[in-house]
């Protein structure tokens, strides 16, 4: 079963990350208190990023480093979920949040501030995670299920 294994924000561009154990998600602001989410443009297609467990883990093996996930920036961290490289899919998290895949999340050169090699390590195969904009908000926490909507 695919779960929520972890949530960040931050409130402005280049401000640290902050882990959370729940979340307000809305269709104006994505993760509210989020700077990203909250951009303006319409429709914004990256409100809230995800990112793989398995990928992040990948990764760090790669680099040979062990650096927390939310350094990568994104908002929610997957577990047993293989992301859809698909635009256009959309993805039930708990019982009422609902996201659309947009496009693929683009490493940044701030990867390899964290680690020589980590923004090659990952480039492949949708591996730095999925863009997303929110079709119906609501309250995520860690331990939700994801599903794919059918």
């Amino acid at each position: 079963m695919a779960t929520v294994a972890g949530i960040a924000r931050h409130p402005r561009s280049k401000a640290p990350m902050e882990t959370l154990e729940r979340a307000h998600v809305t269709l104006e602001g994505g993760i509210v208190g989020d700077f990203r989410g909250a951009m303006k443009g319409k429709p914004y297609r990256r409100q809230i990023t995800l990112m793989e467990r398995a990928d992040w883990d990948a990764a760090m093996v790669e680099v040979g480093h062990a650096i927390p996930w939310e350094q990568r920036r994104a908002n929610l961290l997957v577990d047993g979920l293989d992301l859809p490289q698909t635009p256009g899919v959309r993805l039930r998290i708990g019982a009422d949040v609902v996201l659309e895949v947009t496009r693929e999340t683009d490493p940044c050169e701030r990867m390899e501030a964290l680690a020589e090699g980590l923004r090659a390590a990952l480039t492949p195969d949708w591996r730095g995670g999925a863009c997303t904009m929110v079709i119906t908000g609501g309250v995520i926490a860690v331990g939700d299920t994801i599903r794919i909507e059918e």
